[in-house]
């Protein structure tokens, strides 16, 4: 199949959870961090996302970056890559400010989410891409955003976002960045949430770089095909 290049962008604690167990937005990253995710957002003709993030965070990851800005120009990509909140519902509020910004959105969801904005103004959602039935068909779509354009795919979130994504073995890679801080607790979410999997099932990776920049390490992997 056809599909875009799929990365997944995450920040963890040091003891691998990606947000407190309230899962509100995580405040635990430095600047450092946020610059290093704007880059990785700015290489990426999409931005994928659970609901679940955008009602924690309120709004999408733009870029700001004047560097990054001309970047995109020069290459002939739009000023900002698309916007893509995935939700089974439908359910985002109207009121957060991610529908005031000056992105591109497109919405991931369902026939049964797709209900939720056949009457809503078109500038909500420039294009709604649903699946059949009640779930997620993740290769249909996938080859779906390739046809319309999407080479580079970036994954920001949630964890549970990211297991349907791994249990359909699509993804290519995965930027962790391990910040100072503990945050313990059964229910504060990891990066790969869902059943998991037994030790001899383990997904393996490639680790392709490590940088520490003060006190957080920068880890780039690559997926290995599953059982190699």
């Amino acid at each position: 199949m056809n599909r875009p290049h799929t990365t997944v962008v995450l920040a963890m604690s040091a003891d691998g959870k990606i947000s407190d167990k309230a899962r509100s937005a995580p405040n635990f990253t430095s600047n450092i961090d946020r610059a290093h995710l704007e880059r990785q957002v700015a290489n990426a003709d999409a931005i994928l996302f659970g609901a679940e993030t955008l009602r924690a965070h309120g709004s999408a990851m733009s870029i700001s970056n004047p560097d990054l800005l001309a970047q995109r120009q020069e290459k002939g990509k739009p000023k900002q890559p698309i916007q893509i909140p995935c939700t089974r519902s439908g359910n985002i509020p109207l009121g957060i400010r991610f529908f005031q910004q000056n992105v591109p959105r497109w919405l991931l969801t369902t026939q049964q989410g797709a209900t939720r904005w056949q009457n809503n103004d078109s500038s909500f959602f420039e294009e709604i891409l649903a699946s059949s039935n009640n779930e997620i068909n993740w290769k249909p779509v996938l080859q779906e955003m390739s046809d319309k354009g999407i080479e580079r795919l970036a994954v920001l979130g949630g964890g549970e976002l990211v297991a349907a994504l791994f249990a359909e073995e699509l993804l290519d890679e995965l930027w962790l960045t391990v910040c100072p801080v503990l945050l313990g607790g059964r229910d504060s979410p990891t990066p790969l949430e869902g059943m998991g999997l037994e030790s001899q099932q383990a997904q393996k990776l490639k680790i392709l770089s490590v940088e520490t920049i003060e006190q957080e390490v920068f880890l780039h992997y690559q997926f290995l095909p599953r059982n190699s």
